[in-house]
């Protein structure tokens, strides 16, 4: 039997796949045509039902929940490794409701975390999570008072993005830690409603045996 598959190609996802899809498990008759894209591409396909399986960012589940059922596997719950704001400036960040902040995509735990920390930020540009550090290093002043765009960095650039000269705002992951003292909702994998109980089952219990 043959399913589809979706998920990212950051360290996370791939350590999560990597012995289901090549085989290093018994994978008890199934095959699995995998797509490799970023989060929001796949928190898209999932509210529009594309996909048999997928990893996807907790914040867009509550709008997939008449499409799919979260698996019990391969979660990613975390501390001290959630989003970064980050900018190409000396900020204030009292200041952020009134710049233009790029986004890892709408449907994604990066920009719910954003959203609460400035719910009153209103200029947001959504764009691929790689292209984030190099749209600040080409940004340029805009005006009056302070000046400069900042952005939400997530997977491994939030580990990284001081090697070419960028700046910490604030740590998104942190204060939702503060906020309401629990782990960071960072992503999770669902199944379609529509597929075999036993099925989902099975699958759920494959990825287990790596995670």
């Amino acid at each position: 039997m043959k399913l589809t598959l979706g998920f990212s190609p950051c360290p996370n996802d791939t350590f999560i796949f990597d012995a289901l899809v090549n085989h290093k498990i018994d994978t008890e008759g199934l095959e699995f045509n995998v797509l490799l894209e970023d989060v929001q591409t796949l928190n898209e396909w999932a509210l529009q039902g594309k996909l048999d399986f997928s990893k996807i960012s907790y914040g867009v589940l509550p709008l997939v929940l008449d499409k799919y059922i979260v698996l019990n596997s391969g979660g990613a719950l975390g501390k001290g490794v959630g989003p970064l704001l980050i900018t190409k400036y000396e900020v204030r960040s009292t200041n952020i409701d009134e710049q233009t902040i790029a986004i890892p995509g709408e449907n994604t735990t990066a920009h719910l975390l954003f959203s609460l920390a400035y719910p009153n930020a209103k200029k947001k540009v959504f764009m691929k999570f790689n292209e984030i550090e190099d749209w600040l290093l080409n940004s340029s002043p805009e005006g009056g008072g302070w000046e400069g765009a900042a952005g939400v960095i997530i997977h491994e650039n939030r580990f990284t993005y001081h090697l070419k000269g960028l700046l910490k705002i604030v740590d998104l992951g942190e204060y939702w830690e503060q906020k309401l003292n629990v782990p960071i909702p960072l992503g999770g994998i669902i199944a379609k409603r529509s597929l075999d109980k036993k099925l989902i089952i099975q699958v759920d219990k494959l990825i287990k045996k790596k995670c």
